[in-house]
């Protein structure tokens, strides 16, 4: 059948570039907490993508709107011919940076070598995702697309960030795009500086300069703001927001697809039993951490994997109940003496890591302990490096890792839960196996019709309920600050949008 969509203070180093000391006309300096890799980080490597997008530098052919529906960018059109194949139609008039137009060629050009295993532009993440088997031209403004497999997500997937259009590059163009801003240099981990496209196709941008300075620790990211050496912080430290916001500052929030979670190594120790799982999961009280820890504006408690915002959200509330936590503790094998959990003569002890570049999760970690430590659990809390901490948990040398996911940056479900906790998934560090969880995602990512999908990731979503082979805590707010008269920003709830022509400052 037929289907179609139609149109830092820097703690660590000063840059030896000119740091504004106050907001400046016609420039606007961010801190974020990630930044580029290389000094050209191509968009197709890595998440270098991600700042891309964000920057205004690069474009896909679909996007999102803030309504997280899904809409052609690039694309004029686009059609779903069968299973396999997809019929793209670019935009008219179409340039790229250098002057040069878009055409079919330069789609298929840009995207291969993500597919390609042996190019330096190799991204196996947005290939697995895109699953694309061929790709052709027809005439200069129409791309066939053929899959290995059926895939619903495809149309949705050609949102992600890193699956970008290109032409070729240049000394003067080093990312030669389609975005409303130009990319003009990156300092690798420090400063990603774009300028205005005066040639852009839906008007020349507000804003003629974008620095984006990474500041990894969110406290050093706030006294940059306190001191003017910033203008819009993302993802400001939630318990400072109210003093920030009522000094004056521009408070800036929306709910996004961002998940605040514990992976669990399913596979050793005390948490390989369900009933254990389910204990620690009915132990958490998520609206007091919600109320401590993101002041109550941070986010909402979280009952599944998928944000209220997205239609594929199961009907699951969180539940907070230390007695059944015990009881289940009890018919696992547990005995409670003195007032510590026993299991198999030891005490019950569980081992959490975390890191701490978002400002939420140490103390979030921390509540999370204290839960645990009111009905008899011991816990531990250590602050490390993600990588690390994913490593602790495959080797067995730690139990959960409180993390932060985007669930679905594209908007569609099946990318979470198929990348951590398919069984054969790259992200499945905690060694997660359920024969009829696998099924259901491959049913779920072959599904076109919308409530068959639905369906299928409702009973994904109480799979992980019953089994609990990862704990969702709260799904997050972006929260942001700006210096008053910064204008036409927007939260984007998928976190890869920022800048737009319409950002600019108040005359």
């Amino acid at each position: 059948m037929l289907r179609s969509i139609t149109l830092a203070v820097l703690t660590a180093f000063i840059l030896p570039l000119a740091q504004p000391t106050e907001a400046r006309e016609g420039s606007l300096t961010i801190a974020y907490l990630s930044g580029p890799t290389a000094e050209v980080p191509d968009p197709r490597i890595r998440y270098n993508g991600w700042l891309s997008n964000q920057a205004g530098v690069t474009e896909t052919l679909m996007g999102l709107t803030v309504e997280m529906d899904l809409y052609p960018r690039l694309a004029k059109s686009i059609e779903q011919v069968d299973d396999t194949t997809w019929r793209i139609i670019l935009r008219e008039g179409l340039t790229f940076h250098d002057g040069t137009p878009v055409t079919a060629q330069a789609v298929i050009d840009s995207i291969a070598p993500i597919l390609d295993d042996t190019s330096e532009f190799h991204n196996p993440r947005n290939a697995g995702l895109l699953g694309i088997a061929e790709m052709e031209a027809d005439g200069d403004g129409a791309v066939i697309f053929i899959t290995k497999e059926p895939n619903a997500a495809f149309p949705w997937i050609l949102t992600e960030p890193g699956v970008v259009v290109m032409g070729a590059p240049s000394e003067a163009y080093p990312i030669n795009a389609t975005g409303p801003f130009i990319f003009k240099e990156a300092v690798p981990d420090q400063l990603y500086r774009v300028e205005a496209n005066p040639a852009y196709r839906d008007g020349a941008p507000g804003i003629a300069e974008v620095r984006a300075l990474t500041v990894t620790d969110p406290a050093a990211a706030a006294l940059a703001f306190e001191a003017g050496d910033v203008d819009l912080v993302i993802n400001y430290p939630e318990t400072d927001f109210e003093r920030i916001t009522a000094g004056g500052a521009q408070g800036l929030t929306a709910p996004t697809v961002q998940l605040y979670w514990l992976d669990i190594d399913a596979t050793n120790g005390p948490l390989a039993d369900a009933r254990i799982r389910r204990a620690v999961s009915l132990a958490i009280d998520r609206q007091g951490i919600v109320d401590a820890a993101l002041s109550g504006v941070g986010g909402v408690p979280a009952g599944t994997i998928y944000p209220s915002l997205m239609p594929w959200a199961a009907d699951i509330a969180p539940t907070y109940d230390p007695a059944a936590a015990e009881a289940l503790l009890a018919e696992a094998g547990a005995v409670k003496d003195g007032g510590q959990w026993m299991l198999n003569g030891e005490p019950l002890a569980i081992d959490i890591v975390t890191y701490s570049s978002r400002a939420a999760l140490p103390p979030t970690a921390e509540l999370i302990q204290a839960y645990l430590s009111a009905i008899g659990i011991q816990s531990r809390v250590s602050i490390g490096e993600w990588g690390a901490n994913n490593e602790a948990i495959a080797s067995g040398a730690a139990d959960m890792h409180l993390q932060a996911w985007g669930v679905a940056p594209s908007g569609d479900p099946a990318y979470f839960p198929g990348a951590v906790l398919h069984s054969e998934a790259d992200s499945n560090i905690g060694g997660y196996s359920n024969p009829e969880l696998d099924a259901l995602l491959a049913q779920g990512r072959q599904a076109f019709d919308t409530a068959e999908r639905k369906a299928i990731y409702e009973k994904v979503q109480a799979i992980i309920a019953e089994d609990v082979p990862l704990i969702p805590v709260f799904h997050a707010s972006q929260v942001s600050v700006a210096r008053d008269g910064l204008e036409g920003f927007e939260v984007h709830p998928a976190i890869t949008y920022w800048m737009t022509p319409e950002v600019r400052w108040a005359n």
